[in-house]
């Protein structure tokens, strides 16, 4: 096999490895093939880059919002010339399959686009004052110096929907990727690179969580933390700036429901249960996980996603006739597979799947069986999170208890309801506990212009992407200007003549 190419850090506008730096390699998890070697980041590492971020910042935020944007347009314009290129690396290191691949290109390309138009906006708001002669406004103010940290399911338009979101406000960003899709994260920061973001602007140090990311999160002189992965690991960094008042964005997890009714479309319904839990391999925080079935369908629908599993192809993400491809790492294929052991134990009957693939091309990477389980409401299988193409199908009476099991689990992130009924649609937008509620569609496929996030376990109450993208990497300043020439007293009562 070829030698695998090796990446330096990006701090301070220059490309530079440490002399002497350990390094680490990401694989493509369907053969093993090497994306490349990467330096480990440090602590010192990590206080460079954000030195480096803290000298960019002052210039970066008296740049006019609308002349950020115009990096923001040409960095979208890198990212649609190497659409196919970097969609294929997706592919190749995360192993999601190639129209997801260039997807997830794409939907870094809608959003930087997005937020470029969001530097001729950056609104406050004008208010009445209760003074005469006076003027009351707000204006949005950049927080500082900011850490992105961000998960491998999305490894090119997470990061940017971070990013583009923190530069178009004025903020400068340190960038810590997942470790086995830091390739992805290297072609990320190549965009802005081409695009002309001044030196110190962005920054990208690889490594560790344990090292790189306690570094990011401990420095005084990162402002805010916007971070999105587990909930385990979500808490840790929340309590560690908590400790010294950082600002912390979380997005976390999810174990999101399809709630699908008597008078479903059925035909509509399937397409959308095998895309939302079995697209990126059940790897999506919105992924479909719990299939609720009204008892008058559940034989007759669980019987056409079998019949449709049957014949559904996994295998090389770059076969455009796949429509899975592996999951993402070894250690993630052993979670999964414990799950499904639990599942087993806790006495859930398989329908289908329920093992590791093997033979062949198999053998060479982390491929798991779609794997569909009938259980019961408050297992661990239909409880937790697995993030993997892991189904439960739960069996309910009627549209009250489908929504009761729907609001049983502690996250909140995405949910859907397939009915013709459109009261009982309206119904479900205000009953199920959850930050995204689809109509007749599945779990997932968010578009950018529209605010992404969740309740409960799934975050600490924020949104991401649409226009509430700015609200997490801005300050509000209130402003009163008062023209009067005299001093006026608000709340005061005026001294009788």
């Amino acid at each position: 096999m070829a030698e695998a190419p090796e990446f330096g850090l990006f701090v301070d506008g220059r490309w530079s490895a440490p002399p002497g730096a350990r390094r680490f390699e990401t694989r493509n998890p369907a053969n093993g093939e090497s994306m490349g070697s990467f330096v480990s980041g440090t602590p010192e590492d990590v206080r460079a880059a954000v030195g480096a971020a803290a000298k960019a910042f002052p210039a970066w935020r008296d740049t006019p919002a609308p002349k950020r944007g115009e990096i923001l347009l040409r960095v979208a314009a890198e990212y649609r010339a190497r659409k196919e290129e970097i969609g294929r690396i997706v592919s190749r290191e995360m192993g999601k399959v190639l129209s997801e691949g260039r997807g997830d290109v794409q939907e870094a390309i809608d959003f930087v686009e997005y937020m470029a138009g969001e530097g001729r906006r950056l609104a406050g708001e004008t208010v009445p004052s209760e003074l005469r002669s006076k003027f009351c406004l707000t204006v949005r103010q950049p927080k500082g110096v900011v850490a992105c940290i961000t998960p491998w399911n999305f490894p090119t338009a997470i990061p940017n929907w971070k990013i583009a979101a923190a530069l178009i406000c004025g903020n400068t960003v340190v960038f810590k990727p997942a470790s086995n899709t830091a390739r992805c994260a290297v072609e990320v920061v190549k965009a802005y690179e081409a695009a002309g973001v001044p030196p110190g602007v962005l920054n990208l140090v690889t490594g560790p969580g344990g090292s790189v990311g306690n570094a990011l999160v401990d420095d005084p002189r990162v402002r805010s933390i916007s971070f999105t992965g587990g909930v385990e690991t979500g808490r840790e960094v929340y309590v560690r700036g908590a400790k010294r008042l950082a600002m912390v964005h979380l997005e976390l997890g999810g174990k999101n429901p399809v709630l699908l009714m008597e008078d479903a479309d059925l035909t509509l319904a399937l397409d959308g249960v095998l895309f939302g839990a079995f697209g990126t391999s059940g790897q999506r925080c919105t992924a479909t996980s719990r299939l609720i079935l009204h008892e008058a369908v559940y034989d007759r629908f669980l019987d056409l996603l079998l019949k449709r599993l049957e014949r559904f192809p996994v295998g090389d993400p770059l076969d455009p006739k796949v429509e899975m491809g592996p999951v993402a790492s070894a250690d993630q294929e052993q979670k999964i597979l414990e799950y499904i052991r639990i599942g087993r134990s806790e006495g859930a009957t398989l329908r289908t799947g329920g093992e590791k693939l093997t033979g062949g091309a198999f053998d060479r990477g982390y491929f798991i069986a779609p794997t569909v389980f009938e259980t019961r409401p408050g297992s661990r299988l239909a409880t937790e999170e697995i993030f993997g193409p892991v189904l439960s199908v739960l069996k309910v009476r009627d549209y009250e208890e489908g929504v009761r099991v729907a609001n049983e689990v502690p996250y909140g992130l995405s949910s859907s309801i397939y009915t013709r009924d459109v009261n009982r649609a309206f119904r479900a937008i205000q009953d199920l506990e959850a930050g995204i509620t689809y109509v007749n569609a599945p779990t997932i496929g968010a578009e950018v212009q529209l605010p992404f996030g969740g309740i409960k376990n799934t975050g600490n109450g924020g949104r991401e992407a649409g226009s509430a993208a700015i609200e997490e990497f801005t300050e509000i300043k209130t402003v009163f200007v008062d023209f009067s020439s005299k001093l006026q007293k608000a709340q005061i009562d005026p001294v009788a003549p």
